[in-house]
């Protein structure tokens, strides 16, 4: 909502510049959504590093757990 708020305050200051960010944002959303789908796939490889680098501690830390399954 305040994005809309800040376009129609823009559009009504420099409505040419107003229109440009129009036409121009879903071009840089497009541009920007590789390096958006990168940032999940490396946000998950290291949660994913992180994950087996603390299971021997979490192991450890509960041995109880383990002994009564």
């Amino acid at each position: 909502m305040i994005k809309f708020l800040l376009w129609c305050l823009l559009f009504i200051l420099c409505w040419p510049l107003a229109l440009l960010a129009l036409v121009l944002y879903p071009i840089v959303w497009l541009l920007l959504l590789p390096f958006r789908i990168v940032g999940i796939a490396v946000g998950g490889a290291l949660a994913l590093v992180w994950a087996v680098v603390m299971l021997p501690a979490r192991l450890l830390s509960a041995p109880f757990r383990l002994s009564r399954v």
